[in-house]
Order: C-alpha cells, then structure tokens, then sequence
C-alpha cells in the first residue's frame, strides 16, 4: 500500500529565505517519489545591495522578520495547512550561524507547538539529492555541487553514502564575483552582473592563468 506524507522544508543558511512543501510518497518505508508542492524564496538582494556582499547580522535578522511569511505563503500556495503537515524540515548546517540559528529556533517553535517531529537537514545533502527529487535519477550518480565555500564533486550513492573527490580550496565562487563587481563598480550580485558585461567583450583580450591544470585529482 503506497503511502504518504507532507513535510515542510525551511531554509536560511545565507542570504535568501526560503520554505517549501514536498509530498513523499512511500510504501513500507522505502521512499518511491516525490512532489514538490511550493517552493517560496524571499530574496535579500536589495538589503545587501549597497554592501557588495551578504552582510551575516542583516540576513539573520531579515529571515527572522520573513520566515513566518514565507512558511505562510509556502502552505498557501500548496493549499495546505499547518494541520496537513506531518514532519518539519531544516537547514541546520553548513551556513552563515546567525541565519541557521534564525531557521532552527522558529523550526524548533513550530515543532513544539505542533508535536510534529523536526529533521534537521545538511543543506549539501539536500543539493546532493535533489536529481533525486527533480528527475527521479537512480543511484549512483556523480553531482557538481556549487555551493559558496562548500563547492564539491561528489559520486551519491544513496541518501547517506556519499564519496567526495574534490572540493573548494579558495573563497566561494560567489564571495569572488561579488568582490570584483565592487571593484568594478557593478551592481550586486556580482555573477550576473560580471556575466552581462563579460558577454559584450573579448574572451581573447587577456591570457589569463589556469590554475592546477597539472594536479590528478579533484
């Protein structure tokens, strides 16, 4: 008998606040497939705008300002209620402390409230998996994830075997484009700002070094 479950996912390790509802499907405990029902992100891209970069205290207090919202508008949009959700998710880590800590105690007051349990959530597990949830991709299967400082090639091999082959030794590929957008003068976030302007010029202008072309590994 296949069955089912609807679990609310919270998310605020850096800049952006997010929350959505996933309906599992399951038959004696083996998971079968999933539905994402809402997906809500509120970005802080105007907050952090005249930074040049995230700014750790503003973030945390603006998801402690939207996450109430958010939840709202994520179960809203899912036409569910509090009442209809079964499990409560959360990013618990890695990230910026403030915003997790922000994720977690509201999680945590929902839970409680509720008596609904709460999972804490690796948000580099959640990217590892989600081909998994998007395109049903079977086991094993190797995944880029780009991630701020915790870019990495990992081979999944189920929900909690994972082989990772290389990762980020440097600033986050983010923290760098946001960098040099300031210095440039370009508006923020950096990535898309550089690429617009990139596009308009020459690739062959520069010779640009490359990096540990000659290392055998990841």
């Amino acid at each position: 008998m296949v069955n089912s479950l609807n679990v609310l996912g919270i998310e605020s390790s850096c800049d952006d606040t997010a929350a959505g509802i996933v309906k599992v499907y399951y038959e004696k405990e083996t998971y079968l497939r999933a539905e994402i029902k809402s997906s809500i992100i509120f970005s802080q891209s105007t907050i952090h705008n005249s930074f040049g970069g995230v700014v750790p205290e503003l973030a945390a207090r603006a998801h402690t300002e939207k996450l109430d919202l958010c939840v709202e508008t994520a179960l809203s949009r899912a036409k569910k209620s509090l009442d209809d959700i079964q499990i409560i998710s959360v990013t618990s880590g890695p990230g910026l402390i403030g915003g997790l800590i922000s994720g977690v105690m509201f999680a945590k007051g929902i839970s409680y409230a509720l008596n609904k349990p709460l999972i804490g959530v690796n948000h580099l597990v959640g990217h590892a998996l989600t081909p998994r949830l998007t395109d049903a991709l079977e086991y094993p299967y190797l995944i880029l994830i780009a991630s701020g400082g915790h870019c990495q090639y990992l081979i999944v091999q189920s929900p909690s075997n994972f082989i990772r082959l290389g990762g980020t030794i440097d600033d986050a590929p983010g923290e760098a484009f946001d960098k040099t957008a300031k210095i440039l003068g370009l508006e923020y976030p950096g990535g898309p700002a550089i690429e617009r302007q990139a596009s308009k010029g020459d690739p062959f202008a520069f010779k640009l070094p490359l990096p540990l072309i000659k290392e055998e590994n990841c």
